[in-house]
């Protein structure tokens, strides 16, 4: 990356080396580490290490930490740029994937969790404002679908080969964690090869920023996090410890939910640029509020395993409408403000991720249901949160109260 190209002249560079291939490349590399790690994490740390409900919650608060301190971002890109500073957190990410299983204990996962986080967040943080930056706003909603289905179909092959190869080659966990991470490596060093640096129209302000005109943007992020984590961290979790899912068939179910966001993704990324940001929000916050209820359901009547897959690959399809987030704020934004404001809202993101899975742990030793109930009433929350969005948000138009009461520039 020693080779500096303004990003209004990288489509004069072939395809292949264009800002818009590092961010696909990027976007099929995180899963084949991230995605298998989730993948195997509830099999491997009951057989490995007798986990509980309390332990995984543990494990999970220990793996948001770096997501909370993802405001450090900012001073990191005092030394080193964004483009670079994604790749190597891609590759710490597929390292520390790689070497899991050779940490069989508490202490070993919890260490290795750490680092993986580390990599899996700062990336996350910076491709977030790489996104932002390379992809134009008009176009900028298909994009980003697109990208989202280009996950989808990496993390679709890494479960594929998993359920294929899992009982038939008698895998372990080592091989499949070591491959997979070792992937993850072997990308990251061709895009480091392969392509310039691009250089952004807009130089980033690299100091802490809060701005009040964003607040409703950091409510929604604040809410997301806390309502993601109860998904992320006990929806897998139960399908093992209550329906009795092996490695294979949690994997299988994966793959049933990526073939269809493998579709849905980019006609979710249109919709959103056809109805808005403000209709999207509601019809997934909704959406997600009838999902929890009914996962409660599934402990409070006692319905069956058939409900819990359709559930889950439902509710994967409405995470993906997320991505109307981005967009929200993409036209609400200052461009000089995207890398620092993406920093400091992963951080409120994950402010609930520090201490949910811990608390929650414990909560569903003594009654499950009750913790997707607690999730119903976030996704409301959330709900009344995007009522606020208005139809055409921009620069001074952020909040439908922004008709009476002028918003700050600050």
């Amino acid at each position: 990356m020693t080779h500096v190209v303004p990003l209004a002249a990288a489509n004069s560079l072939p395809f292949w080396r264009r800002p818009v291939t590092l961010l696909f490349l990027m976007a099929m590399a995180l899963p084949l580490s991230y995605a298998t790690w989730s993948a195997l994490l509830n099999n491997f740390v009951i057989d490995a290490a007798g986990f509980d409900g309390s332990d995984i919650g543990l494990l999970h608060t220990v793996r948001e930490i770096p997501g909370f301190l993802a405001i450090g971002v900012i001073f990191v890109l005092l030394v080193i740029r964004e483009q670079a500073l994604a790749l190597s957190a891609l590759a710490l990410l597929g390292i520390a994937t790689a070497v899991t299983a050779w940490f069989p204990t508490m202490g070993g996962i919890l260490t290795v969790t750490l680092l993986s986080s580390i990599g899996f967040h700062y990336y996350e943080t910076v491709n977030q404002s790489l996104q932002l930056q390379w992809l134009p706003r008009d176009r900028a909603p298909q994009m980003l679908g697109w990208l989202l289905a280009a996950t989808s179909g990496a993390t679709f092959v890494a479960y594929l080969v998993i359920v294929l190869t899992w009982k038939r080659f008698n895998l372990s966990y080592d091989s499949v964690y070591l491959v997979s991470g070792g992937l993850t490596v072997v990308i990251v060093i061709w895009c480091a090869f392969a392509f310039p640096r691009f250089e952004s129209p807009h130089p980033q302000r690299k100091k802490f920023l809060l701005r009040r005109r964003y607040w409703l943007y950091y409510a929604l992020q604040f809410m997301s996090g806390a309502r993601r984590q109860i998904f992320m961290v006990f929806a897998g979790f139960m399908m093992v410890e209550r329906f009795g899912f092996s490695v294979d068939e949690i994997t299988a179910l994966f793959l049933i939910n990526l073939v269809v966001n493998l579709v849905a993704a980019p006609m979710l990324g249109k919709a959103v640029h056809r109805f808005g940001e403000r209709r999207a929000l509601i019809f997934e916050y909704a959406g997600l509020t009838v999902i929890f209820i009914l996962y409660g359901g599934l402990y409070w009547f006692g319905w069956g395993v058939v409900l819990a897959s359709v559930l889950y690959v439902v509710d994967h399809v409405f995470f993906a409408l997320a991505l109307a987030l981005k967009t929200y704020f993409q036209k609400i934004a200052d461009p000089r403000d995207i890398a620092p404001t993406a920093a400091v809202a992963f951080t409120i993101n994950h402010i609930a991720a520090v201490f949910l899975p811990v608390l929650l742990g414990l909560l569903w030793l003594a009654a499950p249901g009750a913790v997707f109930g607690l999730a119903a009433c976030m996704a409301l929350t959330s709900l009344g949160l995007a009522l606020m969005i208005p139809r055409h948000p921009s620069p001074g138009n952020e909040t439908v109260f922004a008709i009476l009461v002028p918003a700050p520039a600050e």
